[in-house]
């Protein structure tokens, strides 16, 4: 079950995301056409082949802009995708001496394999998760919320972040990124051919229909546009698929391979399940996190596997045990709230009372002490 390093899996995500990329333009050249198609269909009565003549000829004025539009998100995210994760989570980086425990475990694994020490930060949230992030060894970094800093022991958090560098090592945050990217590029394009759809779909329409005769394929020109929309934003929905699953079991176990305690993984597991949900962060950044709780469907649009099948892997293949879900042990701010909860013990004016005293003196018969110091003799 040792998956650090495997090249293979590393060789396939790269491929992965050079195809992804390729097919980023693909998807935005279907929806330039789309739109097109439909504004013809909307401005001019005529039949079907003649619409689509008609929307070719405006793609392919289009289509240079649409590269150039295309091409600029896509140096956008590339350089700038970390600062817009970070205003969407409220990440801020962290130095060793802001979080000495967390930046000594993350150092020290870094040290035991060479791996490059990524950037840490933090995030702000009672939520247990942890995500990495970036595009080259000069921009990974890994972010880890303060309910997982809480909740979890030295251990859990080592394996937390064995968990978060085998997947940098193995290029999955490189693909995730790229899959964010297409994903907010068609959804931007899509938007945008819907908007200018109803804000001027009406006044298209009050002039076609004023004019007669000429063809009738606008209303079928119309409904292709509308496939072609939907087919492109549905790729783009469909591209999460194609990063498959297993990359989380690799993950499990290249940190099993680090920290040699599957045990701290699976407890690790255990507590974060369920309570991993990032309030602000949209499906796009859930996505890499440690763990994803939007799941439903039976798993098929799930982008990770459920904890359930990911501890069974871990006990069938390393060896670890199930303790079954995990309550989360008190933060400290809550016990030192049960604490301030309990009344002081009575006391007088200086120092404890009668009966106190009293039961003192009980228990050491010897002693004499008044209440300023002992009893002259």
């Amino acid at each position: 079950m040792a998956a650090y390093g495997l090249y293979s899996h590393i060789q396939s995500n790269r491929r992965r995301s050079i195809a992804l990329l390729v097919g980023l333009f693909f998807l935005i050249y279907l929806m330039v056409y789309a739109g097109a198609l439909a504004a013809e269909a909307l401005s001019v009565n005529a039949d079907t082949d003649v619409l689509m003549r008609l929307a070719w000829n405006d793609f392919l004025q289009a289509a240079p802009w649409a590269t150039i539009g295309t091409a600029l998100w896509v140096v956008i995210a590339y350089y700038f995708h970390q600062n817009m994760i970070d205003a969407l989570t409220g990440g801020r980086d962290v130095t060793r001496a802001e979080e000495p425990r967390l930046y000594n475990i993350l150092e020290n694994l870094c040290i035991s394999r060479g791996i490059t020490m990524p950037k840490l930060k933090v995030i702000e949230s009672d939520a247990l998760n942890a995500f990495a992030t970036g595009m080259s060894d000069k921009q990974y970094s890994i972010t880890v919320t303060t309910g997982l800093l809480e909740r979890l022991n030295d251990a859990e958090i080592e394996a937390v972040l064995g968990h978060e560098l085998t997947h940098i090592r193995n290029g999955d945050v490189r693909m995730m990124v790229v899959a964010v990217i297409i994903a907010g590029v068609v959804s931007f394009f899509a938007e945008l051919v819907f908007r200018l759809w109803f804000y001027n779909g009406f006044s298209f329409r009050s002039r076609s229909d004023d004019r007669r005769g000429g063809g009738g394929g606008a209303a079928l020109a119309i409904l292709i546009a509308v496939a072609f929309i939907a087919v492109a934003y549905f790729l783009s929905f469909v591209i999460r698929l194609a990063l498959s699953r297993s990359r989380e079991f690799l993950a499990d176990a290249g940190s099993v391979e680090l920290t040699k305690n599957p045990d701290a993984m699976i407890s690790a597991l255990r507590k974060i399940e369920g309570r991993g949900e990032l309030p602000g962060a949209t499906s796009a950044v859930m996505e890499m996190c440690l763990d994803n709780p939007r799941q439903g469907f039976g798993e098929l649009f799930d982008t990770h596997p459920s904890v359930d099948r990911r501890v069974a892997a871990l006990v069938k293949f390393a060896g670890g045990h199930d303790p079954g879900p995990l309550a989360l042990p008190p933060q400290a701010s809550e016990t030192d709230d049960d604490q301030s909860d309990q009344p002081p013990p009575p006391s007088g004016p200086w120092g404890p009372t009668v009966d106190e005293s009293s039961e003192a003196q009980d228990a050491s018969p010897d002693s004499s002490a008044g209440p300023w110091g002992p009893h002259s003799s």
